[in-house]
């Protein structure tokens, strides 16, 4: 479904993807392990056209996505839920919501989805015409994963959803990636610095070090290296 191939990517001089390749197959969830700085919220934004490669190239289902705009991209099923909570604070649950579907025409599903939502997040419906400013940190997330969803995505872009959140919070928020996934066949694309919940729920994955692929296995195979263990899971 999705594929990069050798993409170099830079912020002025800085050379923050190094040939980086990988690829998702339809229906996988697919996670992208590293450390603060690795490149792994660079790859995202690679995907989504908010960062060029400069070079290599990147498809999805047979289309070049390197030099298409951003909104081409979302067109073509491919949504992101970015990191720290970037909702419309000054919007309502709601509002946030219908946003996530600006490019759709299909009023009668898009308030199928809404209520869909609601079900897969209560406390969302409970506060849909609270502002999104006042919500806390771990409902912000949601109503983010949630507007990602409303785009109905083939490919489903999380950057690291469970940052800065309790536990309890985060143990939901995974059940929900699996179960997009699972349920309603949304291939995901999961960067995440907590690397065991993250490996725990994925097919594969891939380790991300200064900007370079060193490690690609199953996500059962990565939870068990020795390397790993180390530098990402604190054994």
């Amino acid at each position: 479904m999705l594929k990069i191939d050798n993409i170099n990517t830079f912020y002025g001089h800085i050379h923050a993807l190094k040939g980086i390749s990988l690829e998702v197959k339809q229906g996988e969830i697919i996670s992208l392990i590293g450390a603060n700085g690795a490149g792994k919220s660079t790859t995202l934004l690679s995907i989504s056209g908010l960062e060029k490669p400069r070079s290599g190239s990147i498809t999805f289902n047979g289309e070049d996505l390197t030099r298409m705009t951003p909104d081409s991209i979302v067109s073509l099923g491919i949504s992101q839920a970015p990191e720290g909570r970037r909702i419309f604070p000054s919007l309502t649950v709601l509002e946030n919501l219908e946003l996530g579907a600006f490019l759709r025409n299909d009023k009668k599903q898009i308030k199928k989805d809404i209520e869909f939502m609601y079900s897969l997040f209560p406390i969302l419906g409970d506060r849909r015409h609270q502002l999104g400013g006042t919500l806390s940190g771990g409902e912000q997330q949601m109503l983010t994963i949630s507007r990602a969803l409303m785009m109905e995505p083939k490919l489903l872009l999380l950057d690291e959803p469970s940052l800065g959140l309790a536990p309890l919070i985060v143990k939901q928020i995974f059940e929900i990636i699996q179960k997009v996934n699972k349920e309603h066949n949304i291939t995901v694309f999961l960067v995440e610095q907590n690397a065991n919940q993250a490996l725990k729920i994925s097919d594969r994955g891939y380790v991300l070090q200064n900007g370079v692929i060193t490690l690609s296995d199953t996500g059962e195979n990565l939870l068990k290296n020795d390397d790993v263990r180390k530098a990402y899971l604190g054994v």
